[in-house]
């Protein structure tokens, strides 16, 4: 009995020591997570929109306790990019093509708070691409009546690989539903709420369907006679990438200044 009582003692004291060291439960959350997308959830094309569900506990509110803290929204983000990364085959297809994937930067823009024990959505969508980088935006929705808590913007950047390449392997490929994005022209707004994309049509983006509007195609036209000397598969992936939104023009700007400076030594 006495052994017994000591080896209860024992993982009792090894738990407290892990929880000192290592946020226990961010890394199991992140296994389930990633179980969950990679064998349960369903697959999806890599310009759907996926959502993960969240609840703002105890251990995530600041000081007065009456709202979230405003660093774990950056926290929760890691599982909806795990949940996407998974569910879209986006990162098997970087490390497959002999790349890796890091975050290079981060802006959120907070609306109103979410309270404790509050539950909240995130809503993840590719808004554009480069050579090296992919472009997300998260937004934290309130499930009863979709308010937009809070929208982030991430740039993920991509090395010994490119973007481009990553894409036009993708975008050919079906979701598990059989959907398969097409370049369909539409004359839909702008994403209440979110970041200004005219090549994306959100009332099917929410859903997981992606468009070019119809001024972006009216744009490529032009161009169509030099296209047509262009593989069939080439033309119709640039035909599905959404043309760079103004607001994040500006962001990229600013981050661009913002590393020559840091390179210069300012």
């Amino acid at each position: 009995m006495e052994q017994l009582c000591y080896l209860a003692l024992s993982v009792l004291l090894a738990i407290v020591v892990l929880y000192g060291l290592l946020e226990l439960h961010y890394f199991l959350r992140m296994c389930l997570c990633v179980l969950l997308a990679r064998f349960i959830k369903r697959r999806c094309h890599i310009l759907d929109a996926t959502t993960v569900n969240g609840l703002c506990l105890t251990n995530d509110v600041d000081t007065l306790l009456y709202h979230m803290n405003n660093a774990r929204y950056f926290r929760e983000l890691d599982f909806a990019r795990v949940d996407f990364y998974e569910r879209t085959s986006l990162y098997r297809t970087i490390t497959g093509m002999g790349g890796s994937v890091f975050q290079g930067a981060a802006t959120i823009r907070y609306r109103r708070f979410i309270r404790p024990f509050h539950r909240f959505n995130i809503v993840s969508r590719i808004i554009y691409w480069d050579d090296q980088s992919l472009f997300m935006e998260h937004r934290f929705v309130r499930p009863k009546d979709k308010f937009v808590h809070c929208i982030a913007i991430c740039r993920q950047r991509v090395i010994d690989v490119s973007m481009e390449a990553v894409m036009a392997e993708l975008l050919p490929r079906s979701s598990s539903n059989g959907f398969r994005a097409t370049a369909l022209p539409t004359t839909s707004p702008h994403p209440v709420g979110g970041i200004t994309n005219p090549a994306m049509d959100t009332s099917l983006a929410e859903n997981g369907h992606a468009t070019t509007t119809a001024a972006a195609t009216a744009t490529a036209a032009p161009a169509s006679a030099a296209a047509a000397a262009t593989p069939p598969s080439a033309g119709h992936n640039a035909k599905l990438k959404p043309s760079l939104p103004p607001e994040l023009a500006k962001w990229i700007e600013y981050n661009d200044m913002s590393s020559k400076n840091l390179r210069s030594g300012c």
